[in-house]
């Protein structure tokens, strides 16, 4: 039996699950707004018309990709920030965590960023903005918890030091890509998080 009837006879999570990792892998490679669904099923060596059997549209592929990644990402900085042993360890570990990510899906950032700059509200672009949120929220609880610990100055703002934290790892993000060295944000992720840490840790 070829590769291509196996891929199609592919339980339909299976199916959803290649079709993200041929879209993150084609990413990596080209423009995301260039990808086709055409480009899609070659790289996954099955038929377009079973991809499109199980995805009506090529935005309900985009809407499943952002579910996969929003989903493994929250996953992987929650795993990263459980086992810390205090509020500032834990967004350090986060940080290190969500960098680690981008590193092996180097496809994901362009995925996002192009999404974000489509005109419209997509299904993919709303679950964007609904990580991003949930995102935030959940470095907003470490901040004031590192409040509460007296790690953190009680005149942080907050929201701001959440923002600017989503922001640091847009910017190594943004670097690597005009690089072309994604690799190089794990090297250069410790320091600019020391320099974070300056402007938010509480001073004795």
């Amino acid at each position: 039996m070829n590769t291509s009837k196996r891929a199609e006879r592919l339980p339909a999570n299976e199916r959803r699950a290649v079709t993200v990792q041929a879209v993150i892998k084609l990413a990596a490679e080209q423009n995301p707004s260039e990808i086709t669904t055409t480009a899609i099923a070659q790289c996954m060596r099955m038929t377009q018309g079973a991809l499109f059997r199980h995805f009506q549209t090529k935005d309900a592929i985009w809407q499943a990709v952002m579910e996969w990644v929003a989903e493994r990402i929250l996953a992987s900085v929650g795993v990263a920030a459980q086992p810390a042993e205090s509020p500032l360890a834990a967004l350090e570990a986060v940080f290190l965590a969500h960098i680690d990510f981008v590193v092996r899906h180097t496809g994901v950032p362009r995925i996002v960023f192009g999404e974000l700059q489509r005109s419209g509200n997509t299904p993919a672009k709303r679950l964007v903005r609904n990580f991003l949120g949930q995102y935030v929220e959940r470095l907003q609880t470490l901040i004031e918890q590192g409040k509460v610990r007296g790690e953190i100055a009680s005149v942080v703002d907050t929201k701001a030091a959440a923002t600017l934290f989503v922001g640091m790892v847009q910017g190594l993000v943004v670097q690597s890509l005009v690089s072309g060295e994604v690799g190089s944000m794990r090297a250069k992720a410790p320091g600019s998080f020391a320099i974070y840490l300056r402007g938010i840790r509480k001073t004795t």
